[in-house]
């Protein structure tokens, strides 16, 4: 190999076509890409990002902020959302810009981001943006940064599905290079089919670093010869036709985007199986990767796997599969090892579109042949794992084969060993040095407090008498409903004040209108906290948040600090009398 001159200074220099990046820090280039393509193609497009900050996808948020000057010098612009929803109806908005006439671009290329609850929260915008449809020479591409194991989650969430129920297709990258590649294909595909595009990014893939190669030409773009309706598939002007969009939608887009991904060729065969292929392994996204490790691990590559007859399918798309990849894959196979992790979207995929047809090959994933897990929904699934059941399957079919029966043995005794050992020691989460919540988060003897969304939700794990949480949103809201038919008669509720700014005032004046007992302790540390110190959108402050509770209708406010003077009230406005500092805020 030609040995180059690499900086990490590079990573956002478009003359540079081999960089060096995390998988945040390609998302970056990609925009920048996106622009300086459509700049060569005789376009004058702008971007426009946006998203959560408390609702993180790799430290995205602190790149582009790292970036901005690049960014503003090919107008692409980033505009943090108050909360998911809101971002991701600003980048439907972005696709509205020149519907009227006075857009000062050929069309906004524009991007979502956000972890699977901010996914969750944002489905009804995400149907309706979908239905409406992108810009001619705009797009959107939503990342859904998706938590399979709970790492930073309170729950282990898997958000294709959310994305299926809106008909937005997918692209599933496997690596850092893949999240460029995709995404290039992401917008391009949104503006061709009228739909956005999600892109899924998992850790495995957005925190890792590669070497990539990024050129602007590397990502060739081929648009399949489709017949569109009247009037196109992109977005209209005042367009309240909604069954049309239906109609459309149902008809031509779903069509439309698996056009484009055959005309691209990005569902493709890996390893052919040779002329008598027996066995087909499909898989997606990073667990490709896991099944290359796999089948590494039993001594089978592209050479060997065409002689004992295995396929290995890789899917970019695994929503809507193609039927004519599908088809081809399929063709002349007796078994096909189905390796996704989560719940089924390739698997349910592929037996409906076997069911009926005179060729039924035996298909395990989810489930093995005797009706057992194999490959089970919950966590992630292990290379190891994988190899032993492949190699259990290669060798039922080919028949003896030595080295294959070794390797499989010695990986099974690998993971019977792996499943004894415990750890030495574990560390509990808990509070910084010197932070607030230490002291904020305790209540007095007899009372119990709630959790919800933020740093303070450790105080579950500690001695605070602190039980149950909400989601972000719902703090205090849990109570309205339990209220009623206990006999304790109030309840602390910790809200965060990230939180309180994303939508917890909202669960606030739920309690307000229910009449519902509680104690508020809006925990302030002006900052998103617990996923990376981000400042509030808008400059929250405590007398804000005194004004605002006060105008909703709660009437009894207390400041609590070590320093009050840090908060004066100002001069010739109400405040708080000093008397009254020494207490929470109700």
């Amino acid at each position: 190999m030609t040995a180059h001159d690499v900086s990490l200074d590079d990573k956002f220099d478009l003359t540079k076509d081999r960089v060096f990046v995390t998988g945040s820090q390609a998302v970056v280039r990609l925009l920048m890409m996106q622009h300086e393509r459509d700049r060569l193609a005789g376009l004058n497009t702008a971007g426009f990002v946006s998203g959560y900050r408390g609702s993180p996808l790799g430290g995205l948020d602190q790149q582009v902020m790292h970036a901005h000057k690049s960014l503003s010098a090919r107008n692409i612009v980033f505009q943090p959302g108050l909360n998911e929803e809101l971002a991701a109806t600003a980048c439907w908005g972005s696709q509205q810009a020149g519907l009227d006439g006075t857009g000062k671009y050929d069309g906004v290329f524009a991007l979502w981001y956000g972890k699977g609850p901010g996914v969750d929260r944002s489905g009804d915008v995400f149907r309706h943006a979908n239905l409406a449809g992108s810009s001619r020479n705009g797009g959107v591409l939503a990342l859904m940064g998706d938590d399979h194991t709970a790492e930073s989650s309170t729950n282990a969430h898997q958000t294709e599905f959310n994305f299926v129920d809106t008909m937005i297709p997918i692209l599933n990258p496997a690596g850092v290079q893949e999240m460029i590649d995709y995404g290039l294909h992401g917008f391009a595909m949104s503006r061709f089919a009228g739909t956005w595009a999600a892109l899924k990014c998992v850790k495995d893939n957005v925190e890792s670093t590669a070497s990539v190669d990024a050129g602007l030409d590397r990502v060739k773009i081929i648009l399949p010869d489709f017949a569109m309706p009247p009037g196109g598939l992109n977005i209209r002007a005042n367009d309240l036709d909604f069954l049309g969009q239906e109609i459309r939608l149902h008809e031509y887009k779903r069509d439309a985007a698996s056009a484009y991904i055959r005309a691209n060729g990005l569902n493709r065969i890996i390893y052919s199986g040779g002329a008598n292929a027996k066995i087909g392994i499909l898989t997606v996204g990073k667990n490709y990767l896991d099944v290359r490790q796999a089948l590494d691990d039993l001594g089978i590559d592209e050479a060997r796997a065409n002689r004992i007859g295995l396929r290995l399918f890789k899917v970019a798309c695994p929503w809507p599969f193609d039927l004519a990849d599908m088809a081809a894959f399929v063709d002349g196979l007796d078994m096909v090892i189905i390796v996704e992790e989560k719940r089924s979207l390739l698997e349910s995929q592929l037996r409906e579109a076997l069911y009926g047809t005179a060729r039924q090959p035996v298909v395990v994933g989810k489930r093995d042949e005797r009706g057992d897990w194999l490959f089970p929904v919950k966590g992630a699934l292990d290379p190891n794992d994988i190899a032993v059941a492949v190699g259990e399957r290669v060798l039922r079919v080919i028949g003896h084969a030595e080295d294959i029966d070794v390797k499989v043995k010695r990986i099974r005794q690998f993971q019977s060993m792996l499943a004894t050992v415990s750890d030495v020691a574990s560390r509990t989460p808990y509070f910084c040095s010197g932070c607030p919540h230490n002291s904020s988060t305790k209540v007095p003897e007899g009372s119990i407090a709630a959790a919800g969304i933020g740093c303070h939700f450790m105080a579950l794990w500690m001695d605070r008498d602190t039980v149950g949480f909400t989601q972000m949103g719902g703090e205090g809201a849990q109570w309205v409903g339990q209220a009623p038919f206990t006999t304790r008669g109030h309840i602390f509720q910790n809200l965060g004040d990230g939180t309180y700014n994303h939508s917890g005032v909202l669960a606030l004046r739920f309690a307000l209108a229910a009449g519902a007992n509680i104690t508020y302790k809006i925990l302030f540390n002006d900052a998103v906290a617990m996923t990376g110190g981000q400042t509030h959108e808008g400059g929250l402050t405590v007398d804000a948040i005194a004004r605002q509770v006060r105008a909703e209708g709660v009437d009894r406010i207390a400041l609590v600090s070590d320093d009050p003077d840090r908060y004066p009230a100002p001069q010739k406005a109400w405040h708080i009398p000093r008397s009254r500092q020494a207490g929470h805020y109700q």
